[in-house]
């Protein structure tokens, strides 16, 4: 008569000899468990668990489980009197025993072993299945607890590892996202200087312009009133007419150079918005606003109302008359103002759009590249935010965000 498969010495001593987990290969070695409690014991399912916030996770088993699922509650079962008492549960007949819990259907006989870390956690089981109902020897309970307290240091082992490239790769990445908001922070700093310097001498040059385009105009104002020949006339119109564009330049470099000292006060976004719609119209322009009501920001009005006359006249400048231009103003459930002003016409290449809020960077042959430089340093100086953006299907979007008042 053959002696029990668990009789069997060498057999047994062959299956803990190949438990090498140096390969990293947690699958393999898990399954070379479950293989060998059901061959030494003569049982027909063994499984290898892992049990963690309630549930049971199949690692390994003796059988190929098909479609079954290899997730499982632990409430109600006989791995769950495992996993919350620590201790081996030996069921001889779950039919005459119930009150362990449930099997899996058409099983009678379990056992039970715990998982059990070095520091004293059960973070799973061995669990053996026999179709028939069996007594289990302390001879078959010790060898399966030697292959237990092996997937125990495995199991556990190899979850500190994940824990520790987990922690490793969040690490990293916030290393990143630090290192990217670093860069943008100083690049940010960097530019606000560099524009601070610009900004300083251009008020500098205006100065020095100034007073001399004074004296100038007024001759030229002199002679304009004086008996002059036709054509001596038409030179002094345009004499008098780039004077005072010039004089336009110098008061928005100004308007650009000297520090943003806001007199903040409620402000109605949607009264200004309208107020510049009607001076557009006025000037032949045609545009589309409707109405959301009183929309209140903290502010001071009249730089706000000096960034929405820019976003107009540059939204004018890119098309014809008769094409319109799209005012929407609203207010998001983060309670922040959203005012978008959209024209057609030739959109702004890629390669000039990050350029066009500098200073003295125009896409139009007439510009002073001053317009929407003055926007972005008072939007900013309001804690908002401009956003522009253009292709050619949809055209081009200037965009402002702003806190609302509560």
């Amino acid at each position: 008569m053959n002696a029990p498969p668990w009789q069997n010495a060498q057999r047994l001593l062959d299956i803990l000899y190949s438990l090498s987990y140096r390969t990293g290969d947690l699958q393999v070695y898990l399954q070379t468990i479950a293989d060998g409690v059901s061959e030494l014991l003569g049982i027909d399912w063994s499984v290898v668990t892992f049990c963690e916030d309630g549930t049971e996770t199949v690692m390994a088993s003796s059988i190929d489980m098909g479609e079954r699922s290899r997730y499982y509650p632990l409430h109600g079962r006989l791995t769950g009197y495992v996993v919350a008492t620590g201790q081996t549960l030996i069921v001889d007949d779950v039919e005459k025993q119930p009150e362990y819990g449930r099997g899996p259907a058409g099983y009678r006989s379990y056992l039970g072993i715990p998982l059990r870390t070095p520091q004293g956690t059960v973070i799973g089981s061995i669990c053996s299945f026999h179709r028939t109902a069996r007594h289990y020897s302390e001879a078959e309970v010790r060898i399966v607890e030697m292959f237990a307290e092996r997937a125990a240091i495995a199991l556990d082992n190899f979850h500190l590892y994940e824990r520790e490239r987990n922690f490793h790769a969040s690490l990293e990445t916030e290393i990143l996202q630090r290192t990217e908001q670093l860069r943008s922070a100083q690049a940010k700093l960097v530019e606000r200087e560099r524009l601070a310097a610009i900004g300083e001498f251009a008020a500098s040059i205006v100065h020095e312009i100034r007073n001399p385009l004074t004296t100038v105009s007024g001759v030229l104002r002199y002679f304009r009133r004086q008996v002059l020949p036709a054509a001596a006339q038409e030179r002094l119109a345009l004499a008098l007419e780039e004077s005072a564009r010039l004089e336009r330049l110098l008061s928005e470099i100004l308007l650009y150079a000297k520090p943003q000292v806001l007199r903040l006060h409620e402000v109605d976004l949607t009264q200004l918005v309208q107020e510049v719609i009607d001076s557009l119209r006025t000037q032949g322009q045609r545009v589309r606003f409707d109405d959301p009501g009183p929309v209140r920001v903290l502010g001071d009005r009249d730089k706000l109302k000096q960034a929405l006359i820019n976003i107009g006249l540059n939204a004018a400048q890119a098309v014809t008359p008769t094409e319109p231009i799209t005012w929407q103003l609203a207010v998001d459930g983060q309670a922040q103002v959203e005012l978008a002003v959209h024209n057609g016409g030739e959109p702004i290449a890629p390669a000039d759009l990050p350029r066009v809020t500098e200073p003295f960077f125009s896409t139009k042959p007439a510009g002073t590249g001053l317009g929407l430089a003055i926007v972005r340093r008072i939007v900013e100086a309001h804690g908002g935010e401009l956003h522009i953006r253009s292709n050619p299907a949809e055209g081009t979007t200037i965009c402002i965000r702003l806190r609302a008042t509560d």
